[in-house]
């Protein structure tokens, strides 16, 4: 031994450091597995919510722990997170804050006292103050011990469920949010009817389609949701209405804000003058109400889109489906989540099914034995009575029963005879034969119930899911409406907080330049086109100061896509020297590029500019310099001959001699033709893109009246960014003099009135009822003659009548605010309109010694206004002018100044260049 011990010392000493060389463990495999280890764990136990249940592991462990204490009373909070700490090793303000979401949800738990307020942001009480049950519908969808696969809990000494047998798809009907090591989960709360729709919809072989329905209410946007899938996109907007032109009411927020979140968003605008309000109020309670006083002169539609482009009033979430399924994370659409869950459900009604049907046929198997053992007197039996053990007991009972076997369904065994052995002789003394075949007869005839139930298994789910919602729908309708939303551009409704100025000479704009020439307002977001004399132009950003080229003669905020405004130009092409006139629209150019007025770029100038809002064309008078081939120096040129072409486009030859002087001879008028509007109901919004319904050509002062089923109306331009009154029951172009029909009904006596009548021509904005303030309108029409169907009961008998009465028969036409005559002297049933609706796009402007024809009408409207799309208008010569208008001068900024020198130019008082005169000398 001592020769072993001196062998391994001497070895140590010939190498001292093997044995610390064999303890050491690379710095690459001491954490090759912690991280994966780590993630694991916080994705499948923490993070992420499994398919099954719909539930992460702390929301499961609340559940159940309120399942063990569930004794129909309340409990306090802080004593289910106590007891949930057995199953959750974690600390209890986890617990507590998980609890807290689960109660806000309104689904699961019963709550009593402060759970806080997800709308207002506010935080619930403290857990030993609040209290909560399970829910009758927790209790009847969620729990069945029966069903319930068990796991240790993590110390060992408790079990709990590794999911809950959930009958429902909890998991869409709540949501989940979730961030774990290396992925997160999204899931958006969807409506618990249309879950159940959608569940019914797989089982009759269909493929679902859902979407998202927020506790906040609200409107959504869903066109972008991609079943919930990453990538996806949902657009949440607040629901606002206008009280009045001053005022206006937030009464539903966008899902993830609050209202306090939500009021500082509209603050931070106002400071950062995006939008412009006076004052903000919140006067949530039951309900949201945030008052929103505007500022006077400030428009309130554009000031709900600039709170939609500039506040929380709008925000955009980004789903991302990810759930647990067989013990890994899958990224999966909300539909297919949805059919998952039903085959889920239907499985664990199967299981319940089977489970009943085998404790039925328990039950009929134990009362058969029972009645054989008494009525054939086995209990009384000599064998039976002297045995001496349990053994020779289960010998004698199987050969007492041994002709029986063939009536049950199942061997006995020797459980079952212990069973029977055991009952006490009080209870086979007073066996009521004829009550036990009662019972008997009872429990086959749920078998064959059970039976058929499993047979028919997908009608028995259909009827689950029915019962359900019959049950607990109650209460749970849509609260998020979902909509298609326009596109807000920022710069259009982005209010003028900054003023631009141009230095024209050293080619600076910017609205930091307080000294120089004031050009307008604008806003901090807007984009500034330029031209110069040079026949350039460009785009750029509004900046504090930024060089765009010397020569500055037009400057002003750009609108992209705006084919109104039409810029009026004569200029010199430096390659050739010919003069051309054009007229043309910018409607989309790349920021920060030069673009030429012209094909050739060196040498060329505007010898005459113009930029008109509206198309209008103005007269000029050119002169020419002498030369020995002209016999004519002086002559005139109206633009409105001149067709508005791409900005790309040459123009017309004016001369190839040069120019002297151009010089403003006479204001013109538009040579466009009105511009024509829909409606796109499903936006609720105006446009010009051939979308909706047809409203008509709409210049100058043309009006819009808007209907609304309360019995009054307003008038509106037609502004695209106008927003109108979802409860409008027609919109159209408004016509005076044009006669309306109505028919309306006193709340008070029941009568029915009808009235036909002019809507004033009021000023813009201003609503006003057009029935009496007690009745509740019925119908209006725009019918010349309309007729309508009546149901009538006539006399003490009340003998029923139809009829069909011409409304014109009845009253003549008078003031808007007459109450009119009475519709029937009898007791009205049902009122149908019979008679077409007119349409009004379609309306007579003749022009001067002419007449026009008008189409027939394409709107058909009975006892609803309906779509139409116009009909196919000859187009209008661009060149002629649609309506004749008194002449007005033009603008300052469009009369052209005579210049003699090159080096001297002339500006107006508004800073507009009108005029660059030919240099002679140059010329020469």
């Amino acid at each position: 031994m001592s020769d072993e011990i001196n062998d391994i010392e001497e070895n140590n000493d010939s190498n001292p450091n093997q044995d610390q060389q064999s303890n050491t463990i690379p710095l690459s495999g001491l954490y090759e597995n912690w991280f994966l280890d780590y993630a694991s764990y916080v994705i499948l136990d923490r993070a992420v919510p499994h398919i099954n249940d719909g539930f992460k592991p702390v929301q499961r462990r609340i559940l159940h722990s309120l399942k063990e204490m569930d004794d129909g009373r309340y409990n306090k909070a802080a004593n289910v997170i106590g007891n949930t700490m057995k199953y959750h090793p974690h600390g209890d303000a986890s617990i507590g804050d998980a609890m807290v979401q689960l109660g806000q949800k309104d689904l699961l738990i019963d709550c009593q006292g402060n759970w806080g307020d997800p709308i207002t942001g506010d935080s619930a009480a403290a857990p030993r103050y609040i209290e909560g049950r399970l829910s009758k519908f927790a209790n009847e969808v969620v729990f069945n011990p029966d069903t319930t696969d068990w796991q240790l809990s993590y110390d060992g000494r408790n079990k709990e469920p590794i999911t809950l047998p959930v009958k429902f798809p909890l998991l869409l009907a709540q949501g989940a949010e979730g961030i774990a090591v290396g992925l997160a989960t999204k899931i958006m709360p969807h409506n618990f009817i249309e879950l159940i729709d959608g569940s019914i919809q797989v089982l009759k072989g269909e493929r679902p389609a859902i979407y998202p329905d927020f506790p906040t209410g609200g409107m959504a946007d869903v066109t972008g949701y991609n079943e919930g899938q990453r990538g996806g996109k949902i657009r949440v907007r607040a629901k606002i209405e206008e009280r009045d032109k001053k005022t206006l009411a937030i009464t539903e927020i966008p899902f993830g804000t609050t209202t306090g979140s939500l009021i500082d968003s509209i603050v931070s605008a106002n400071e950062k003058g995006k939008i412009k309000i006076k004052k903000i109020e919140d006067n949530t309670a039951e309900f949201v109400e945030i008052i929103v006083h505007l500022a006077p002169g400030i428009s309130p539609d554009v000031t709900i889109d600039a709170l939609y482009a500039f506040t929380g009033c709008e925000t955009s979430i980004s789903p991302n489906t990810c759930v647990i399924k067989k013990n890994k994370p899958h990224f999966m659409s909300v539909n297919d989540i949805l059919i998952e869950n039903t085959k889920q459900t239907k499985s664990l009604l199967k299981q319940e099914l089977e489970i009943r049907l085998h404790e039925l046929q328990e039950k009929i198997f134990f009362s058969s034995l029972l009645k054989i053992f008494i009525q054939e007197g086995m209990y009384k039996h000599a064998d039976y009575e002297n045995a001496g053990d349990f053994e020779t007991v289960v010998e004698v009972l199987n050969q007492l029963f041994s002709p029986f076997f063939d009536q049950f369904y199942r061997p006995i065994t020797a459980e079952d005879y212990k069973r029977l052995i055991d009952k006490p002789m009080s209870s086979i003394t007073r066996f009521d034969v004829k009550k036990a075949d009662d019972q008997m007869k009872a429990l086959e005839d749920e078998i064959k119930e059970v039976k058929k139930n499993l047979r028919n298994l997908t009608e028995y789910t259909i009827k689950w899911y029915e019962y359900i919602r019959g049950k607990y729908s109650k209460g749970r309708e849509r609260k998020t409406e979902l909509r298609v939303f326009d596109k807000v551009e920022a710069t259009q409704v982005a209010l003028a907080n900054a003023k631009l100025y141009v230095n024209r000479e050293e080619g600076f704009i910017g609205t930091n330049m307080r000294k120089d020439e004031l050009v307008s307002d604008c806003s901090d977001i807007d984009d500034i086109i330029v031209f110069r004399a040079d026949g350039k132009y460009s785009v750029v950003k509004v900046q504090d100061k930024i060089f765009v080229g010397k020569d500055i003669i037009h400057v002003a905020v750009f609108k992209k896509g705006d084919e109104r405004t039409v810029y009026n130009a004569i200029y010199k092409d430096g390659g050739t020297g010919t003069s051309y006139i054009k007229r043309f629209s910018v409607t989309a150019v790349t920021r920060d590029k030069d673009y030429d007025i012209g094909k050739s770029s060196k040498g060329t100038k505007i010898l005459y500019f113009t930029a008109n809002p509206n198309g209008e064309a103005e007269i000029v008078n050119i002169q020419l310099k002498p030369h020995t081939k002209l016999r004519k120096l002086n002559f005139d040129m109206d633009f409105a001959e001149i067709a508005i072409k791409g900005r790309a486009s040459q123009g017309n030859i004016v001369s190839k001699y040069p120019v002297k002087k151009v010089t403003f001879k006479s204001a013109g008028v538009s040579t466009l033709a009105g511009r024509k509007i829909w409606y796109d109901d499903i936006l609720k919004r105006l446009n010009a893109d051939n979308r909706g319904k047809f409203l008509g050509e709409f210049d100058g002062d043309d009006k819009i009246l808007m209907a609304v089923n309360d019995g009054s109306y307003e008038l509106s331009n037609f502004d695209l960014n106008n927003h109108f009154d979802e409860k409008m029951i027609r919109l159209e172009k408004f016509i005076p003099g044009q006669i309306y029909t109505a028919i309306h009904q006193d709340t008070k006596t029941g009568t029915y009135f009808v009235k036909r009548f002019n809507f004033d021509d009021n000023p813009v904005g201003k609503r006003v009822r057009f029935i009496p303030e007690e009745s509740k309108l019925i119908l209006l029409t725009n019918n010349d003659t309309p007729v309508v169907a009546l149901d009538i009961l006539k006399g003490k008998s009340q003998t029923h009548e139809h009829l069909e009465q011409e409304l014109t028969e009845i009253v003549d036409v008078k003031g808007m605010k007459a109450q009119g005559n009475r519709l029937s002297f009898h007791t009205v049933q049902k009122i149908k309109l019979l008679s077409d609706e007119k349409d009004l796009s379609i309306t007579e402007q003749p022009a001067l010694n002419e007449t026009t024809t008008h189409e027939t009408p394409i709107e058909v409207e009975k006892s609803a206004p309906e779509k139409s799309t116009p009909e196919k208008e000859t187009e209008k010569s661009k060149a002629e002018p649609t309506k004749k208008t008194e002449q007005k001068s033009a603008p300052v900024e469009d009369i052209p100044f005579e210049i003699t020198n090159p080096d001297d130019i002339q500006i107006d008082n508004n800073g507009q260049l009108g005029l660059f005169g030919a240099n002679d000398e140059e010329e020469d």
